[in-house]
């Protein structure tokens, strides 16, 4: 896994910008998305970077989302749907090769609109538990509403195919970014339930979060279900397998949240309110990444990395060659071994100004003494 093989040529460096679509002028993606394509251009940037896709809960976080693969429809236009008369043959080609995931979107949105938006754990329980015959008949009686979100499903994925194919003819990379856990309310916890912790009414046994540090003494209790390792291990990591490829082809480059727990991961039992009580695992990171490794070859991840790392994440990261990141804020400071200085800053590091913790460079600079 080369990443920067796999996007610069000779070594290159490149200048890019985070911006998610919703900052566009329009918040669409839209004419908006190819005029800062052309705006990019002209200031020679090359990457751009943007958070998560995905449908967000009703917090709005893309961070947690409904699917793993779904675009979100509020990023697009009533005026860019496609014309159903013209684009069915294109339709049924992508809908077959979406099929892994799709039709189980299709149906989880629509039960969640049946059921009044409540989580899948909530719904009656021939529908939480996923009996054929009643899915079936659910189905038969609300395809229409079914099939209106494959083809919104369709719309979202052909607009952004037309602004990455525009962004990578004028050199431009499309740097995406994937959520290292899942929602527990969320399509993918509700069909692959044996691939996450789940207690026998499908609650979390145990919940995802990072220890106290610096920007919280009590912690961050995130509440994702944790991974049921031995179960992807055995699974031969299909679902990860799945996940990456879509991302892949829907960006040039893709960064690993919270890349620290592919190593270690925090887990909190799920009746605990703050983060406080939790303890660090192992995870299989190594086999996972090496898995991705043989079946995908060469593949462009990039690991974020902030925070307490210890050894064991830089070996893993080193091993695969996954670019990590750097912070300018972080740097002006009187510790001269600090990673972010830029005397310091290696070959294999993206740099960012900040953060979304951070303050913006300007209000930054602004605060600091002469």
């Amino acid at each position: 896994m080369n990443t920067y093989k796999h996007i610069t040529k000779n070594g290159d460096r490149l200048g890019g910008v985070l911006l998610h679509p919703t900052s566009l002028p329009s918040g669409k993606l839209d004419v908006e998305a190819f005029n800062w394509i052309d705006f990019m251009c002209h200031a020679g940037l090359r990457v751009w970077q943007i958070l998560p896709l995905g449908v967000p809960q009703q917090s709005g976080s893309p961070y947690q989302c409904y699917s793993a693969f779904a675009m979100n429809p509020e990023l697009l236009a009533e005026s860019d749907y496609a014309n159903p008369d013209f684009e069915q043959s294109d339709y049924k080609k992508w809908c077959e090769q979406e099929q892994y995931w799709l039709h189980d979107y299709a149906l989880y949105m629509t039960l969640k609109n049946e059921f009044e938006q409540k989580s899948w754990c909530d719904w009656p329980e021939e529908y939480k538990f996923r009996h054929v015959n009643a899915l079936q008949q659910f189905k038969e009686g609300h395809l229409e509403q079914i099939l209106a979100i494959h083809w919104q499903q369709f719309c979202l994925y052909r607009r952004w195919n037309e602004i990455k194919q525009y962004a990578n003819e004028r050199n431009i990379f499309m740097f995406g970014d994937m959520p290292i856990f899942v929602a527990h309310d969320s399509v993918d916890v509700w069909v692959h339930p044996h691939s996450f912790q789940l207690e026998n009414d499908c609650q979390p046994k145990v919940v995802a979060g990072v220890p106290p540090d610096y920007f919280s003494e009590t912690g961050q209790r995130w509440g994702n279900p944790h991974y049921n390792w031995d179960f992807m291990l055995e699974n031969e990591f299909s679902w990860w397998l799945n996940r990456l490829r879509n991302h892949l082809a829907v960006f040039d480059l893709v960064r690993i949240d919270h890349f620290r727990g592919l190593e270690s991961a925090w887990i909190i039992p799920a009746e605990c309110e703050t983060a406080i009580d939790g303890e660090w695992q192992k995870v299989p990171g190594d086999k996972l990444l090496q898995h991705l490794q043989d079946d995908l070859g060469e593949i462009a991840l990039v690991a974020e990395d902030l925070g307490i790392i210890t050894p064991e994440v830089n070996v893993l990261r080193e091993k695969f060659h996954l670019p990590g990141m750097a912070v300018l804020q972080f740097s002006f400071d009187g510790v001269s071994d600090n990673p972010h200085k830029p005397e310091n800053v290696t070959y294999d590091r993206i740099v960012y100004t900040g953060t979304h913790d951070n303050d913006t460079t300007r209000g930054w600079f602004n605060s600091q003494n002469e």
